[in-house]
């Protein structure tokens, strides 16, 4: 399934996007905050293409319109957590293109009646943040857990989303599998 916003084309990723997704997957500082280390070869990304978008529905490539050539990529999993998760190309960065990918992919979330939708950011990432709040998450809680694979201590801020109008409800396994859970004030 295409999705389409003013600017954009949300598509599934093709094999023919191996290099695009290469360029993505490469670059250090795009995955400082993600939790695999730079792919170091095209076969890493191809590995990566197949583990996370492959015959996967709600995982799409972030297209321009001008050229349908993947700029970053954009998913919701279909697991319990219902998490959000996106990347973008540095160049890209900081003119909202992320926003209207996931607010294209909410839309379509809750016509197909999924219920809720959580996504985690770094508290070293504040834009990430940022861009969960202006898709109209809230944040739940926080939590400290060993990231892996690159192995060091990680603060995540847990934000939500309620489809169903179930504004109450609160995902909580990922707290509850850390040892330390708070809540920060002023978020």
């Amino acid at each position: 399934m295409v999705l389409e916003t003013k600017r954009l084309l949300l598509r599934p990723f093709e094999p023919d996007d191996l290099d695009a997704l290469y360029l993505l997957l490469q670059d250090e500082e795009v995955n400082t905050f993600l939790p695999w280390f730079p792919a170091r070869d095209r076969r890493q990304a191809e590995r990566f293409y197949q583990d996370s978008f492959q015959g996967r529905p709600y995982s799409y490539a972030i297209c321009r319109k001008d050229d349908s050539i993947p700029v970053g990529y954009i998913k919701a999993d279909t697991g319990d957590g219902h998490e959000l998760s996106y990347a973008l190309r540095r160049e890209f960065w900081h003119h909202g293109i992320v926003t209207e990918a996931g607010q294209a992919l909410i839309e379509q979330l809750k016509k197909d009646h999924v219920p809720y939708l959580t996504a985690t950011h770094d508290r070293n990432n504040p834009r990430s943040g940022g861009v969960m709040r202006q898709l109209g998450m809230r944040y739940c809680y926080s939590y400290v857990e060993q990231w892996q694979p690159k192995n060091f201590p990680v603060v995540f801020r847990m934000y939500q989303l309620n489809l169903d109008g179930q504004e109450d409800r609160v995902y909580s396994t990922y707290g509850d599998r850390a040892q330390t859970r708070f809540i920060e004030e002023g978020l």
